[in-house]
């Protein structure tokens, strides 16, 4: 197992365990929300522009590593919403994927080349869904192969402030 693999599954299970090690780890969240702190401030300011695309943009995302129900809300977001009529795309950065293009997710793909979660969205809604480092871009992407898309959900993408969002939709454990 990679070591990213690892601590991606370790991390959460060590913090909300609340023992020896979440607490040695308690300063470093500190520095950590610092940063975020700041990195926010620049958006926030308008020193960095966010993207914004042709088409409402509905953002979901979570606040704990893993394990929250962000996928399935996804799904069901998108599934609600073809049923009333929308043209959904999804987007996404295709977490865990060892390709580094834009490219879209087919039903038939590999999850290595496009992540297992946008695979899976794909193939349960039937909607397209294009993955990208940017979000923005994958967006773009989509939307000029599906110009029948009037709406985007963006997978995880809460800290990707890069992208300018309609609503966010932020899933708890």
């Amino acid at each position: 197992m990679r070591l990213s693999a690892w601590l991606h599954q370790q991390l959460p299970r060590v913090w909300t365990s609340r023992g020896l090690f979440a607490w040695l780890l308690w300063p470093i969240s500190w520095v950590h929300a610092a940063a975020l702190a700041a990195r926010g401030l620049v958006w926030r300011m308008g020193w960095r522009q966010a993207h914004r695309l042709p088409v409402p943009v509905i953002v979901v995302g979570n606040v704990v590593a893993g394990g929250a129900g962000k996928t399935p809300l996804t799904m069901a977001l998108v599934q609600h919403l073809q049923q009333r009529g929308w043209h959904v795309g999804v987007i996404s950065r295709g977490h865990g994927r060892q390709t580094r293009d834009t490219r879209a997710v087919m039903p038939d793909s590999l999850p290595v080349d496009v992540g297992d979660e946008p695979l899976l969205i794909r193939q349960k809604t039937g909607a397209p869904v294009w993955v990208a480092a940017a979000r923005a871009e994958a967006g773009r992407a989509l939307l000029q192969a599906h110009p029948e898309v009037n709406l985007l959900v963006c997978d995880d993408g809460l800290q990707h402030w890069a992208l300018a969002r309609d609503l966010e939709i932020c899933v708890m454990d």
